[in-house]
C-alpha cells in the first residue's frame, strides 16, 4: 500500500527538490560565466601593440575575468581630487567649529550685549545662507562643510540664549523647547535645500529630546516619561517609513528602536513592581499601545524588521496582559500567567498579519514557552540528581518524604507552578503531535518560503494576494512555496497559461494556497525569478537543506511532549513533598509507562514517530537511574525497585522488535540483574570480596543466554555487559588474593563456556587461558609458595604434549594456542620469582630453558617459541646484568653516557633506511612463522 503524504509535507518535498535543482543551476552558470571571461581576449590597451606587462589583466567591465597572476602588486594611484576636497573641507569646517565654540565660551564676557548677538546672528545666517549659494555652484561639498558649521552654530546661539535672554529659565525645560525648535528649523533648511545630507538626519536627533526632556523638567511619573519616550519612538518610526534620504530613515529608526526599548522596559518595571492588578493596567496599556506601534510598523517594513517588530509585538502584548494576572497571584505563580499570555499569541496564525510579522510573533510566544520551562529545569534537576547523595548512606532507612530523599534546599513554594507549566506545555506538543495535519494546514502560508531582499515590501500586504512577492506565489524564492496550480510553475493551472491544475487544486483560486497567483499573473516559469531583475535562486539548496521536514518536526512535538510530560509528573511529587513509598512507586511507574510507549512506538514502523520511542527509551533509562538510586535509602525499596526495572526492561526486550532498541532493553535488564546480585551479598552481610563469586551469576546466565541466541544481534550485547559484570566481581575479590584467584578461575570457566561456540572461539579462547594461567599464578603467590614449578611443570608438560599432538595433525595450527600456554604457565612465574630470589641458581637454570626454547623456536620456525623465550631470556639477563652496569656506569665519566646515546643516535640516523628495512625484514620473517 502506497503512502501518500498529507499535502503540506509533499509541498515541503517539492520546494526542497526545486531548491535543489536551482542551486545546481546557479553553480552551472557561474562556471560558464568565468569560462566565457576566461577565454574572451583581453582589452586593448591605450599603447597598441604587444604589451607583455598586461597578461593576466581583466578587461574593462568584466567582473568574472581571471584575477591578476600571482606577485602582481597594482601601481599606486594618487588620491583622487575629490578625496582630497573632502578631507581639507572637513578639517576646516572641524577648526571653524572649534574656533566658534572658543570664542562663545571664552571671549562671550569681553563684548556687550549688541555686539555678541550681532556677531552670532551674522555668522549664523552666513552659515545658513551660504549652501544655498554653494549648490546653485555646484559645490556641494563645501556646502556640506557649512551647513555642519552652520549646526553647530545654532545650538551655539541657543545656548547664548538660555545664558543671556533667560538665564533663570529651568535647564531641561529650555533644552526641550530649543530642542523642538531647532528640530523643526532644520526640518524645514533640510526640505528646502534638498540636495543636503546633513541637515535632515541632525532634525531627527533633536527631535528624540523635546517630549522626554519636557517630561523630566515638569517632573512626571514614571509612567508619563514611557508614554513620552512611546511617542517620540512613534514619531521617529514614522520618519524611518516615509522619511527622505537613506540618512535621515537610518538615523530615525536608531533612535526609534533606543526611544522603544526604553518605553518598553519602563512599562515592563512599571508592570512587574506594580501593587495589585489595578496598578498593572496603566503600565500595560503603555505595553499595549507600544505592541500596536511595533506591529503597525511592520506591516510596511522589509523582511528583517518585519519580524523584529513582530518580536518586539509579542513581549510588549505577554508583559501586558500577564502582567495583570500575574499581580493578583503569588510569586511563585506568576510564570504561569505570563505562559498563558504568551500561548495565546499563537491565534496569530488566523489573523491578516503581515507573514514575517506573524512569524515575529510566534518567535515570541516559543521563547516566552522556552522561558517558562527554563524556569522549572533546577528543580526537575534536583529530583533526577538528588538521589546521588544517598549513595555514602545505603539502606540508612526510609526519609520521611520525597524532599528529603532528594536532600534539595532549594524554595519549593517557589516552584509551586513548574509542575503545571511542564503539564501544560506537554499537552500542547502533544495536541499539535496528535492533529498535526491540521496544524500543517493552518501555518502554511507562514511556512511558505520566500524571497529575501529589501524589494520584499510588497509581501507584507501591500498589493492583493498575487501581485509580487504576496506570499505563496511566484517560485519558491520569489515569495514562497510553488504551490501546484499557481502562476510560479510551469503548466500551472492558472487562468490563461493552459496548465493543469495538480489534484485538489482549481488554478488561481484554489483553496488551500493561500496568495495563489490571481488571474492575469505572471506564468513565467519557476527559473524565472519572479519580479524583474530579482535574483531566480536566492536561498538555494542548503537553505532547503537546513529546513526540518514535517515528519521531523511531527516526531519532535512528540518527543518533547513525552520529555515535559514525565517531568511534570516527577516535580509534582517533589512539590507535593509525596511520602517516600509513593514517590519510588510513582517514578517506577513512570518508568513502566515510558518503556510501554519505547515499545509501542518501536514497532509501529511509522518514520514520522520515530523520535518519539527512542526518546521514551532514553528517558525511560534516565528515570531508572533516578529511580533506582532513590530507592538506595530503603533496603526493601532496592529490592522491589530493581526488580521490577529488571522484569520491565526484560519484558520490553522480548516484546520489542529487533533493533537496537531491543539490545538497549536487555542490556538495561543485565545490569538491573547484577546490582540484585550485589544486594543480595550486602543482605548475607558478605564482605565484599565474598560477595564477588555472588556477582558472577549475571555473567553466568549472559553466557547461557548467548549460547541460546547464538548469531542474534542482542547477543554480543548482552555477554558484553556480563563481561562487565565480571570485571565487578574481580574488581570487588581484589582484597583478598585467595578469593580473586577463585574469581579468575571462575571468569576462565566462564569465557571457555563462551569458546565453545565457533565465533566467540577467537577472543573467549584465549581470555580463558589468559585468565587460567592469571588465576594459577595469584594463588601461589597468595600461598607463598617460593617454588612454583613444582606446580606449573605439571602443567606445562601435558599442555605442550597436547600442543605437540595439535601441530602433528594440524600443520597449520598456530604455535601461540599449541604451545603458549604451556610456555607461559611455567616461564613467567618462574620469571618473576627470578626477579626476587638472590641465589644465582634459579636464573641460570631459567636462563638455560628459555635459550632452549627460543633455539627450538628459531630452529623450526615457530613465533610463540621465539618471542616468548627470547623475552624471558633477555628480561633473565638484563636482571643478572643490572648489577654490574650499575657499577660500570658509576665508574665511567659523567660526560660518557650523554656521548655515547649521541654517538648511537647519529649512526641510527646516517644509516637510518638500512635499519628500517631491517625491521621490515624482521617483522616479515616473524609473519612468516607459524
Amino acid at each position: 500500500m502506497e503512502h501518500v503524504p498529507p499535502p503540506a509535507e509533499e509541498l515541503a518535498r517539492l520546494d526542497r527538490e526545486l531548491a535543489e535543482l536551482d542551486a545546481r543551476r546557479a553553480q552551472l552558470l557561474t562556471r560558464r560565466a568565468w569560462l566565457l571571461a576566461a577565454l574572451r581576449p583581453p582589452a586593448p590597451t591605450a599603447a597598441p601593440g604587444w604589451n607583455p606587462s598586461a597578461w593576466g589583466a581583466p578587461a574593462a567591465g568584466r567582473p568574472g575575468a581571471p584575477a591578476q597572476p600571482w606577485g602582481y602588486v597594482p601601481p599606486k594611484q594618487p588620491s583622487a581630487p575629490r578625496s582630497a576636497q573632502n578631507v581639507l573641507l572637513t578639517l576646516g569646517g572641524l577648526l571653524l567649529t572649534i574656533a566658534a565654540i572658543a570664542f562663545t565660551l571664552v571671549s562671550w564676557g569681553s563684548m556687550g550685549i549688541g555686539g555678541r548677538s550681532a556677531v552670532l546672528a551674522l555668522v549664523t545666517v552666513a552659515a545658513l545662507a551660504a549652501p544655498a549659494v554653494l549648490l546653485r555652484r555646484g559645490l556641494t561639498a563645501t556646502a556640506e562643510a557649512l551647513a555642519a558649521l552652520a549646526l553647530v552654530l545654532t545650538l551655539l546661539d541657543a545656548y547664548a540664549v538660555h545664558a543671556v535672554a533667560a538665564p533663570d529659565t529651568d535647564g531641561l525645560g529650555f533644552t526641550a523647547v530649543a530642542a523642538g525648535v531647532l528640530a523643526a528649523l532644520w526640518t524645514a533648511y533640510g526640505l528646502a535645500l534638498g540636495k543636503l545630507h546633513l541637515p535632515l538626519p541632525a532634525a531627527v536627533v533633536l527631535a528624540q529630546w523635546p517630549l522626554l526632556f519636557g517630561a523630566w523638567a515638569a517632573g512626571a511619573p514614571a509612567l508619563v516619561v514611557g508614554w513620552a519616550l512611546l511617542a517620540t519612538a512613534v514619531l521617529d518610526g514614522a520618519i524611518a517609513l516615509w522619511g527622505k534620504g537613506t540618512g535621515t530613515r537610518v538615523t530615525a529608526c536608531l533612535g526609534g528602536s533606543v526611544m522603544a526599548f526604553s518605553a518598553l522596559m519602563v512599562g515592563l518595571t512599571l508592570s512587574v513592581t506594580a501593587s495589585g492588578p489595578l496598578g498593572a493596567l496603566a503600565p500595560g496599556a503603555l505595553l499595549l499601545t507600544g505592541a500596536a506601534a511595533a506591529l503597525a510598523g511592520a506591516w510596511r517594513a522589509p523582511r528583517g524588521f518585519a519580524r523584529a517588530g513582530g518580536v518586539v509585538a509579542g513581549l510588549a502584548v505577554v508583559a501586558a496582559v500577564g502582567g495583570v494576572p500575574a499581580a493578583a497571584v503569588p510569586e511563585g505563580w506568576r510564570v504561569l500567567a505570563y505562559l498563558l499570555a504568551g500561548l495565546a499569541l499563537t491565534a496569530v496564525v488566523r489573523t491578516r498579519l503581515p507573514r514575517n510579522a506573524a512569524i515575529g510573533v510566534l518567535v515570541t510566544s516559543a521563547a516566552v514557552v522556552a522561558g517558562a520551562l527554563v524556569g522549572a529545569l533546577p528543580g526537575l534537576a534536583a529530583v533526577l540528581l538528588g538521589p546521588v547523595t544517598l549513595l555514602p548512606d545505603v539502606w540508612a532507612g526510609s526519609p520521611e518524604g520525597f524532599r528529603a530523599a532528594v536532600g534539595s534546599t532549594l524554595p519549593w513554594s517557589e516552584l509551586a507552578a513548574a509542575p503545571v507549566v511542564l503539564a501544560v506545555s506537554a499537552g500542547l506538543l502533544g495536541s499539535a503531535y496528535r492533529w498535526w495535519p491540521s496544524l500543517a494546514r493552518i501555518a502554511a502560508p507562514l511556512t511558505a518560503r520566500e524571497e529575501p531582499g529589501p524589494t520584499s515590501a510588497a509581501a507584507y500586504g501591500a498589493g492583493p494576494a498575487g501581485s509580487a512577492g504576496a506570499p505563496g506565489t511566484g517560485t519558491p524564492e520569489a515569495g514562497g512555496a510553488a504551490v501546484p496550480g499557481t502562476g510560479g510553475e510551469p503548466g500551472a493551472g492558472t487562468a490563461g497559461t493552459g496548465g493543469t491544475p495538480a489534484p485538489g487544486m482549481s488554478g488561481a483560486g484554489a483553496p488551500g494556497a493561500p496568495g495563489a497567483a490571481a488571474p492575469g499573473a505572471s506564468g513565467a516559469p519557476w527559473y524565472a525569478g519572479g519580479r524583474a531583475g530579482a535574483p531566480w535562486y536566492p536561498g538555494g539548496a542548503p537553505a532547503a537543506r537546513r529546513r526540518p521536514s514535517g515528519a521531523a518536526l511531527r516526531g519532535a512535538a512528540g518527543a518533547g511532549a513525552a520529555v515535559l510530560g514525565w517531568g511534570a509528573l516527577l516535580l509534582s511529587g517533589a512539590v507535593l513533598d509525596a511520602p517516600y513509598a509513593v514517590a519510588v512507586a510513582g517514578e517506577t511507574l513512570l518508568v513502566a509507562g515510558l518503556l510501554a510507549l519505547a515499545v509501542r512506538g518501536a514497532g509501529s514502523g511509522r518514520d514520522a514517530s520515530a523520535a518519539v520511542p527512542v526518546t521514551a527509551l532514553v528517558v525511560a533509562l534516565a528515570g531508572a537511574v533516578s529511580a533506582g538510586l532513590l530507592s538506595l535509602a530503603s533496603e526493601g525499596a532496592s529490592y522491589a525497585v530493581f526488580g521490577a526495572l529488571t522484569a520491565l526492561f526484560a519484558g520490553a526486550s522480548v516484546r520489542a522488535g529487533a533493533g537496537a532498541e531491543r539490545a538497549v532493553f536487555a542490556v538495561a535488564a543485565t545490569v538491573g540483574g547484577t546490582v540484585l546480585t550485589g544486594f543480595a551479598g550486602r543482605s548475607l552481610e558478605l564482605a565484599p570480596h565474598e560477595a564477588a563469586p555472588l556477582v558472577l551469576l549475571v555473567p553466568a546466565l549472559t553466557v547461557l543466554f548467548g549460547a541460546r541466541l547464538r548469531r542474534n544481534p542482542v547477543a554480543l550485547p548482552v555477554e558484553l555487559t556480563g563481561a562487565l559484570g565480571a570485571l565487578v566481581a574481580v574488581g570487588l575479590a581484589v582484597p583478598d588474593a585467595p578469593f580473586l584467584a577463585l574469581v579468575l578461575a571462575l571468569c576462565g570457566v566462564l569465557a571457555a563456556g563462551a569458546a565453545v561456540r565457533p565465533e566467540r572461539r577467537p577472543v573467549a579462547g584465549y581470555l580463558a587461558a589468559a585468565l587460567f594461567v592469571l588465576a594459577t599464578w595469584v594463588r601461589l603467590a597468595a600461598s607463598e609458595v617460593s617454588f612454583p614449578e613444582a606446580y606449573t611443570l605439571p602443567v606445562t608438560v601435558p599442555a605442550l604434549v597436547v600442543g605437540f599432538l595439535r601441530r602433528r595433525k594440524d600443520p597449520e595450527a598456530s604455535s601461540w594456542t599449541a604451545y603458549g600456554p604451556g610456555l607461559a604457565a611455567t616461564l613467567l612465574p618462574s620469571l618473576a620469582v627470578a626477579w626476587t630470589d638472590p641465589d644465582w641458581q634459579r636464573p641460570l637454570l631459567l636462563g638455560v630453558a628459555a635459550l632452549v626454547v627460543t633455539l627450538l623456536g628459531a630452529r623450526h620456525r615457530l613465533q610463540a617459541l621465539l618471542l616468548l623465550g627470547g623475552a624471558v631470556l633477555a628480561l633473565d639477563g638484563l636482571h643478572e646484568l643490572a648489577p654490574y652496569v650499575v657499577q660500570v656506569a658509576g665508574a665511567l665519566p659523567r660526560w660518557l653516557p650523554p656521548a655515547l646515546a649521541g654517538l648511537l643516535l647519529l649512526v641510527v640516523g646516517a644509516t637510518y633506511e638500512q635499519r628500517l628495512r631491517d625491521a621490515r625484514r624482521l617483522k616479515d620473517a616473524l609473519g612468516r612463522m607459524r
